[in-house]
């Protein structure tokens, strides 16, 4: 079976200062609360609001994500999107975001799993979307993801 994928939407994430709970039995908890951003695709388009955080795990340079974010669409509807991933080595991709550089493509593994809930009509067909995303450093130290549809 042939898999395809339809370009949901790039996304672009300004993120805060990253609180360091602490040493867990699961690893290192870090929430890293997440400012604003944008996103731009061919069936949608809007802003992020400064609602939602990554409350991720360190486990031997290993980040596991797990993301939380309301979407705004230019028209007006929230869109509540979740997605867990991994992101790996971390210390490596933390070095080029803090000089504000992406790191060296295929020197990291940075993939995740969006999902999707709106109560709106005109985004409903989101509810039913398994999605995947690749992940990289953007310009200024942003966090930057493409957004892919199974078809």
């Amino acid at each position: 079976m042939e898999m395809r994928f339809e370009h949901l939407f790039d996304i672009s994430l300004r993120v805060g200062q990253p609180q360091d709970v602490g040493a867990l039995r699961e690893g290192q908890r870090i929430i890293a609360p997440v400012l604003e951003g944008k996103f731009s695709g061919p069936r949608l388009k809007g802003e992020v609001l400064p609602s939602g955080a990554d409350w991720l795990v360190l486990n031997q340079d290993v980040a596991r994500l797990d993301v939380r974010i309301t979407l705004r669409t230019e028209d007006g509807a929230l869109i509540y999107m979740t997605y867990g991933g991994v992101l790996r080595p971390f210390s490596h991709v933390m070095a080029h975001m803090v000089r504000g550089e992406s790191p060296p493509a295929g020197s990291y593994y940075w993939y995740v799993t969006p999902r999707f809930e709106t109560g709106n009509q005109n985004y409903a067909w989101l509810n039913d979307v398994v999605a995947v995303g690749v992940g990289a450093i953007g310009p200024g130290g942003t966090v930057d993801y493409s957004v892919y549809a199974m078809t």
